[in-house]
């Protein structure tokens, strides 16, 4: 420790040189304005009941020579928030400066007063020994006394009046969708939100389209295990629709955009809520309510709902298959039925830490069960005794699906002092499991109602769970008012298992166990990444770049087959550049690209033939690769006035190796039966796939009652799978357009009108009857033999709102007024030739009530405006000393 000496040495010496400097006895240095030892306090009062005021906003300015305009100016040198007591304390002041101290509070008038040191130099010690010290330390120890505010009458009445939110918010490189504003998804899920997103199509199965592509699926800005249909429209604040998301995003999903629900969390002071009801058509019940409570360090927010619904639909199916002994039809007609109900709960907390640090813990679960019923009637063509004959039969269907869903978040936020600079740091953990049961009879006639064979009965029973826990900290660190970088790192860890049995029943009713069709499974997945980006402002241009770095892994195994499958990517680049040019104050232009990578999942990979569902037999492929995606888009954005907004958007996106669906003959595994060729569904990689489209989103006011948002999308789809069994290439052009109409009415009375249209195109929803068709996220997947024929829709919501400041309203909706949502679609190969249709719920009538209640804390409303006020002066304070 011999080193250390000097150097404890020369700071005890700067330390006993700097203590002398500053005491106010020092000799020569009271003219000066470096002596920082002035103190002013005070307390802040109510002026009509003298009790103390608590987070006022207490400033000191004083007037300086700015180098940089060359005139004086005022600038913050010193404030704070006052205490539970009212008090203020400013300390370390030039005791030789002029002040000016301004006090403001939410709810009273501001005081502006001058703040002056008197120094007295004429008291000195007898004997000529300067200054009385004790005069001295008085002098530079001021108490300002009690300041009185007085009530401000206006301002506080300003409090409890909030305008309207607009229901579309655009910006250059997201939209953000007010769930609130939308009265169509009142009482029901998420899914019903999105019928109402621009820029969003979803099929009647509640399948989402971004662009003509799937999106990945974010809850408060992370993934989630939770599906639409678990996720109740009133629980949602906001939907944001990001279509080419940045390096800090993860690179999954194959340039499909993100679509971030973020739930409801109020942090206004005081405590506010809701409670909410409403009955279908179909006289199924809904039930929830919201809380959120804030009182000084503790901000605590909890949403319940319960739900029962009532699904019915209808099917169609026409297919001719073309094998080498004949040509045979096949017909199929049903109508299924579903009835369940499920729960949400979500709950937590923010705990304020002081004005820079913030822990939030919250937690949701979601519980439900679903029991269907169905009839598929079925004509075919078959080979029987080396002939073709046509025969019918009946499939007679009850099942019973059970689901949980547990999510929980840790987060940290800690705000630097310099404006902007910010570390966050979460975990998230998410758990689902299910399970099935299905109960299959099914029998043929030939001729007439002769029977053909004997009635077979088949129970299915199957379930799983899904872990999924993601850590996450990111930092952003504005170097200076033009340049700011931020970092960060990610890993994801998912394990997930599945199985199912099949039993067929003998004549003695005995359940006799299929080992070949009985599958058990599991993985698991990890993904690590980290993430660089960098912008800059140079006047009226800015620029971002950045880099993502991810590394992933798959390991499977087939548990009753003894076969494990992975495969792993260990590093993967993913570049992204955006560049904004402000036009002027209301035009904004935008050229931003980044790469991405859609990974095949365990479902797609795994080789074994999925019997799940008899008429819709599938099988996954293990030779698939990634897809990688370059995406490019250029954005013009105008906020005209009289309330006009425009956004078009030109975009291309290229993906290679695209992984596609399509069905091809195989040879049939139950030997003794015939034909001795089946139809199965695969996936495999497509060559590649170019789409190009432009996109118009506007916002107008067209009379003080009536406001439109409108979305329209033009692309063309140019797909390359000649690669593939039986696949062609093809293009299609295709449009998609959605427009929202609002009225406000007299009396309190709100109408919203939408619609929506899909033309022709090439993608088709993902799946067969089995989870072989089904991909992460939900959604669509490219086919690549078929397309969609067009559909359209208009729904209708009317809202009644009453009781005083507006805090109940009676809301009437009806979905699919005309019953013109048929989602058709036609496939067809050189082995086959496919129709089918179906529609879900159409004309759908549901009648809400919801009454909103609160009462605002104006004290604590304080310390939140205040606080903001105090971090823009610290910003002042740091521009001054730069």
């Amino acid at each position: 420790m011999k080193f250390l000496s000097p150097f404890f040495s020369i700071f005890l010496l700067f330390l006993s040189i700097n203590t002398f400097a500053q005491y106010p006895g020092a000799a020569g240095r009271m003219a000066g304005q470096s002596m920082n030892v002035g103190h002013f306090y005070g307390k802040i009062i109510d002026s009509t009941t003298n009790k103390p005021i608590e987070a006022a906003s207490v400033q000191l300015l004083q007037n300086k020579f700015d180098s940089v305009s060359k005139k004086r100016k005022d600038v913050i040198v010193s404030g704070m928030l006052t205490t539970k007591k009212g008090e203020f304390s400013l300390d370390n002041l030039a005791v030789m400066a002029s002040y000016k101290l301004v006090v403001t509070a939410i709810g009273y008038k501001n005081v502006e007063q001058k703040a002056v040191f008197v120094m007295n130099f004429s008291g000195a010690k007898p004997g000529g020994q300067g200054p009385d010290m004790s005069s001295m330390l008085s002098a530079v120890d001021k108490d300002l006394g009690n300041i009185k505010l007085q009530p401000d009458a206006k301002q506080l009445e300003g409090v409890t009046v909030t305008a309207d939110k607009p229901l579309l918010t655009m910006g250059i490189d997201r939209k953000i969708f007010n769930v609130e504003r939308n009265l169509a998804s009142i009482g029901g899920t998420a899914v019903d939100v999105m019928k109402n997103v621009p820029s969003l199509s979803v099929d009647i199965d509640g399948n989402v389209s971004l662009r003509n592509s799937p999106p990945q699926i974010f809850v408060d800005g992370r993934p989630t295990t939770m599906t639409l249909d678990q996720i109740p429209a009133d629980a949602i604040a906001t939907v944001e629709i990001i279509t080419n998301p940045s390096a800090k995003f993860d690179a999954s999903g194959g340039g499909s955009g993100i679509l971030n629900i973020v739930l409801k969390k109020n942090r206004k002071s005081g405590y506010n809520g809701s409670i909410r009801t409403s009955i279908d058509s179909r006289g199924k019940p809904s039930l929830g309510g919201d809380i959120n409570i804030k009182q000084q360090k503790i901000n605590f927010f909890a949403s319940t709902q319960m739900g029962f619904r009532k699904s019915i639909s209808s099917g169609n199916t026409i297919r001719t298959d073309f094998n080498s002994m004949t040509t045979a039809k096949l017909s199929q007609q049903n109508a299924p039925i579903g009835l369940g109900f499920f729960g949400f709960g979500r709950m937590g907390f923010d705990y304020f830490i002081d004005n820079r640090n913030t822990l939030s813990v919250s937690g949701n679960l979601v519980n439900g069960q679903f029991d269907n019923t169905d009839v598929l009637n079925i004509y075919r063509d078959t080979i029987y005794t080396d002939k073709t004959i046509s025969d019918y039969g009946n499939r007679n269907t009850n099942s019973n699906f059970n689901f949980k869903n547990f999510g929980s978040t840790l987060s940290f936020k800690h705000n630097f002092a310099k404006a902007n600079k910010e570390l966050t740091a979460d975990v998230n953990y998410n758990y689902s499991k299910n399970d099935n049961i299905n109960e299959i009879s099914t029998q043929y006639f030939y001729p007439n109602t002769n029977p053909k064979t004997p009635l077979l009965y088949q129970t299915s029973l199957g379930g799983g769970s899904n872990d999924f826990l993601t850590g996450q900290i990111d930092y952003a660190n504005p170097i200076n008012s033009s340049t700011k970088i931020e970092t960060g790192a990610r890993v994801a860890l998912r394990s997930f298992n599945s199985f199912n049995d099949n039993f067929l029943k003998d004549p003695s009713g005995k359940s006799i166990s299929i080992a070949s069709m009985n599958n058990s499974y599991e993985f698991t997945d990890r993904v690590i990444a980290a993430y660089f980006t960098y912008s800059k402002q140079i006047k009226k241009f800015n620029y971002q770049l950045g880099l993502r770095a991810e590394s992933s892994k798959y390991d499977g195994v087939l548990i009753n087959r003894d076969q494990k499958f992975s495969n792993e990517f260990p590093f993967s680049l993913f570049p992204s550049a955006f560049a904004t040019y402000k036009l002027t104050e209301k035009q904004d232009l935008q050229l931003n690209y980044s790469r991405k990578i859609n990974r095949p999942n365990f479902f797609q990979l795994i080789p074994f033939i999925d019997y799940s569902d008899s008429l819709n037999l599938s099988k996954g492929n293990p030779n698939l690769v990634p897809e990688f995606t370059n995406l490019l888009e250029l954005s013009y954005q105008n906020q005209l006035s009289n309330g006009h907004n425009f956004l078009s958007t030109i975009y291309f996106k290229n993906t290679n190796d695209l992984i596609a669906r399509y069905q091809y003959p195989e040879k049939n595994p139950n030997t003794s039966a015939k034909p001795d060729t089946i139809l199965l569904t695969s996936f495999a990689n497509a060559s590649q796939t170019y789409s190009y489209g432009l996109e118009f989103t506007s916002k107008d006011k067209i009379t003080k009652i009536w406001d439109i948002t409108s979305n329209l999308n033009l692309f063309n789809v140019i797909l390359k799978a000649g690669n593939l069994p039986g696949g062609v290439d093809n293009q299609r052009l295709s449009w998609f357009f959605k427009i929202n109409n609002n009225f406000k009415l007299p009396n309190k009375y709100s109408i919203q009108l939408s619609g929506d249209y899909q033309a022709k195109t090439l993608v088709q929803p993902g799946g067969g009857g089995g989870f072989m068709g089904m991909r992460f996220g939900g959604g669509n997947m490219p086919s690549a033999q078929g397309y969609i024929k067009p559909y359209y829709g208009i729904d209708f919501s009317i809202r009644k709102d009453f009781l005083k400041n507006n805090t109940a309203s009676l809301t009437l909706q009806i979905s699919d007024i005309f019953r013109t949502r048929l989602n058709s679609s036609y496939t067809e190969s050189v082995y086959f030739i496919q129709e089918s249709d179906r529609r879900r719920d159409p004309q759908v009538l549901r009648l809400n009530f919801n009454w909103r209640f609160g009462k605002i804390d104006v004290s604590l409303l304080k310390r939140k405006n205040m606080r903001s006020e105090m971090e823009s002066g610290q910003q002042s304070m740091q521009g001054a000393g730069q």
